[in-house]
Order: structure tokens, then sequence, then C-alpha cells
């Protein structure tokens, strides 16, 4: 007997902050990845369908996009966030920006 099916995987790849389709409101969206993959005896060995779709997390409308639309919003987000990975804006008040030890708030 041989035992075999397919097992959904689902990733979240970004948060965009995006003007839904659905309600019409600017709210963050989820950017994900929906994988299938072909199992046999419950070891998955290889995708057979891959999807992406954002959710709007202001009214859960969601829609599905593309791979190209998908690769081109997670560009847009690497961007903007100017290859800072957590986002944060680099010269932010109170950070030195100097050489360590030295303090940027003496005179």
């Amino acid at each position: 007997m041989i035992i075999f099916g397919t097992r959904g995987y689902l990733y979240q790849l970004a948060i965009l902050t995006l003007v839904c389709g659905w309600c019409g409101n600017p709210a963050a969206h989820t950017l994900r990845k929906r994988v299938t993959k072909f199992t046999l005896f419950f070891v998955p060995l290889f995708p057979f369908s891959t999807k992406y779709a954002t959710q709007c997390t202001f009214c859960g409308g969601e829609q599905q996009i593309p791979k190209e639309q998908a690769d081109q919003l997670l560009a847009q987000q690497a961007a903007a966030q100017n290859g800072n990975p957590f986002g944060q804006p680099q010269g932010q008040p109170g950070y030195a920006q100097g050489a360590p030890g030295q303090n940027p708030y003496q005179s």
C-alpha cells in the first residue's frame, strides 16, 4: 500500500501598506506565498503549485497576484527600507554616528 497526497505550506513574505481594492482603505497588507507539495509516505518531495496573494488586515479581502507582481512588491519594500533589514532610518537622533567611543553630544 502506497500512501501519497499533498500538503500546503503558507509563507508570509512581507507586510506592506497599500490601498485596499475591496474596502478602499490605506491599510497593512500581508504578502503571502502558498506552496503545495506532493508527499509520499508523509514526506514532502517536490512543489507542484505556487501561488501569491495579498490580504488586507483591515477588511480581510484577499487578492491573488502573479509572481512578477509579488517580486516587484518585495523589491519596492526593500528599496523603501534603504537596505536596512529592520526598517529604521539611518541617522536617527540618539544614535551615535561617529567613531565608537566618541560622544556626539559633546561640544
